[in-house]
C-alpha cells in the first residue's frame, strides 16, 4: 500500500512539475472584459460640463439598462479610479422609466428593444449612450461597442455626442468609426 501511495505522489509531483514549465498561453480577454475597459476609458477621454453634476463631490456614474452582462468586471475596472476628482459608481436600472441621473448609460442587449424609450428618457441632458447592438447609432445612440470575431469595434456618431454638450477628446475620435 505504501509503493502505490508513493507512486500516486510521484506521479502528480511529476505532472505538477511538467505543468510548471510548460509555457502557458494567456486566453484572450473575455468580450465583456475589454468593453469594461472601454466604458473606464470613456471616464478618460470624455469631459462633462460642471452642469452634468449635482454638486462638486457628485460621483460620475455608469448607469447600466437592462441585464448586467459585465458581473464584476466593469466594478473591477474602475475600482480605485476617479474622473477629476469624483469617485465612480455604477448604478443599475430595469428599464428606461428607472433611468436616474447618470452620465454614461449602456444599454446591454437585453434593453434593445426599447432603445427608443431608453433615449427619449436622457435627451436634452449630458448623458453618454452606449449600446452594444448593430443598429444603436442608427437610432440615435451616440456610441456602439459591438463585438466582431473577437474582437470590439467602437463606432461614433460625433453629432449625437454633440448633442450631449460633452467635449470628446480628439484621440477616442481617431481610434473609432464615425458615423456623420
Amino acid at each position: 500500500m505504501e509503493l502505490l501511495t508513493l507512486r500516486k505522489f510521484a506521479f502528480a509531483v511529476s505532472c505538477a512539475v511538467a505543468l510548471a514549465i510548460t509555457p502557458m498561453r494567456a486566453a484572450p480577454p473575455s468580450e465583456y472584459a475589454l468593453k469594461s475597459v472601454f466604458l473606464y476609458n470613456f471616464c478618460r477621454f470624455i469631459d462633462w460640463p460642471a452642469t452634468a453634476f449635482s454638486s462638486p463631490s457628485e460621483p460620475l456614474i455608469i448607469g447600466i439598462v437592462g441585464q448586467d452582462p459585465f458581473g464584476p468586471l466593469l466594478e473591477e475596472a474602475i475600482a480605485g479610479e476617479t474622473y477629476h476628482g469624483r469617485p465612480i459608481r455604477i448604478e443599475h436600472y430595469r428599464n428606461a422609466r428607472e433611468i436616474k441621473h447618470c452620465q454614461l448609460l449602456f444599454v446591454s442587449r437585453s434593453a434593445a428593444a426599447d432603445v427608443a424609450n431608453i433615449l427619449a428618457a436622457v435627451a436634452g441632458k449630458n448623458v453618454v449612450t452606449i449600446g452594444e447592438t448593430e443598429g444603436f447609432i442608427d437610432k440615435g445612440g451616440m456610441i456602439a461597442l459591438t463585438a466582431d470575431q473577437n474582437r470590439v469595434r467602437l463606432r461614433i456618431n460625433p453629432a449625437t455626442l454633440r448633442s450631449a454638450n460633452v467635449e470628446v477628446s480628439s484621440k477616442l475620435l481617431r481610434v473609432a468609426e464615425t458615423n456623420s
